[in-house]
């Protein structure tokens, strides 16, 4: 997505010197500097509370405000860790809504049947009585009725930070949870999709027409063959929760994410051949490890660079998507698109999207478009 050409070339280098995914700025197991201390034992009753709240958060999906338990998970918590009172009514709130969430999904014919959510601890640091821990959440949703070729499951992969108090015994309370992807597009999250800002256009930028949602539409079947459409929905799903290293990841770096510079490698894994030249240029579209173009990382200038150089179409419904095809959103209708997702697989009339921040496999579009309903909507026949 969109971001500033200096944070670009910036996070770029680093990722090569690196050779890995960037981290954060602090890492595991942080040195300690004032009491109460932070034990090995500690540090894994945070993980078991996140994990608690994220399953919970998870199952409310699938069968209701509690799942099928009495009482949460958190509610199971108490002595040297557990959640503030303002956190605990924060996600009572927040199961009621998912729970609402769950019917609206089950009206659009997106229901599960399971789930599985763990979570991992990746870092922690303390300072004073406030500790805050980097957790990664991974969930698999299993699809209710899925017949035929749909698929069975779909996943995701969140990354969060949570904010614990000591207070003056020493026992740690759970105040705050924030999403760190760019992004916010988990299933079962409620913050808000972050917004990207275009670059600055003249009028020869191309504007694409939005895509209707209403179910059932005409049929647009795909009729060149001037790609490879399965290799591009096989390297979205063989890179949907990892990161090629053959490219820079910009997830958790600059506004936006790594979503259009995912779905650029999907694409020139099916064949999508570079245009060299200024980086700036939206006419011009390429991207490696070392350098890449604005087109080529940012959604709007891809949205440009796509419509300019002929290699796609756009399409009037979403659901006449096909495997290999794009979906843009903006969430807050203001004219600048937030998001990019490639099409991997279709079934029944419904396509299923892959795409990073968050990282997910095989969503639904109908699970979006319940989830979002006011956002626009854009689909590119590539």
């Amino acid at each position: 997505m969109t971001r500033r050409r200096v944070t670009i070339l910036g996070a770029a280098a680093t990722s090569v010197v690196a050779g890995v995914a960037l981290l954060p700025n602090w890492s595991a197991g942080a040195a300690v500097v004032d009491d109460p201390t932070v034990d090995a034992r500690t540090k894994a009753t945070f993980q078991r509370l996140a994990d608690a709240v994220f399953t919970d958060r998870t199952d409310a999906l699938v069968t209701g405000e509690q799942g099928e338990r009495e009482k949460p998970l958190t509610d199971g918590f108490s002595g040297g860790v557990t959640l503030s009172s303002g956190t605990a009514r924060t996600e009572d709130a927040t199961l009621s809504t998912l729970g609402e969430r769950k019917d609206k999904l089950a009206k659009a014919g997106e229901k599960y049947s399971k789930a599985s959510t763990t979570v991992t601890l990746d870092a922690t640091r303390v300072t004073g009585r406030t500790a805050k821990a980097a957790v990664t959440e991974t969930t698999t949703l299993t699809y209710a009725r899925a017949r035929g070729s749909a698929p069975r499951t779909t996943g995701f992969q969140a990354r969060h930070e949570l904010t614990f108090r000591a207070d003056q015994q020493g026992n740690w309370q759970l105040t705050g949870i924030r999403d760190t992807d760019q992004g916010g597009l988990a299933v079962n999250t409620l913050s808000k999709p972050a917004s990207v800002k275009a670059t600055t256009a003249d009028d020869t930028m191309p504007n694409a027409p939005r895509a209707a949602t209403t179910r059932n539409p005409a049929a647009a079947p795909k009729t060149g063959t001037t790609y490879d459409y399965k290799a591009m929905a096989a390297y979205a799903e063989k890179y949907w929760n990892v990161y090629n290293k053959d490219y820079p990841d910009f997830n958790g770096h600059g506004a936006g994410g790594d979503c259009t510079n995912f779905v650029s490698q999907s694409l020139k894994a099916g064949g999508w051949k570079h245009v060299p030249g200024y980086v700036y240029d939206y006419t011009k579209w390429f991207g490696n490890n070392e350098i890449q173009s604005d087109s080529f990382i940012g959604v709007n200038e891809w949205s440009w660079f796509a419509q300019n150089s002929k290699r796609t179409k756009p399409l009037a419904n979403v659901y006449q998507m096909e495997v290999g095809d794009v979906l843009q959103m903006d969430f807050d209708r203001d004219g600048s698109k937030d998001h990019t997702m490639i099409v991997t697989y279709k079934s029944g009339g419904v396509p299923y999207v892959t795409y990073h921040s968050n990282n997910t496999l095989r969503r639904s579009v109908a699970s979006l478009v319940a989830s979002y309903p006011n956002a626009y909507y854009y689909a590119y026949r590539t």
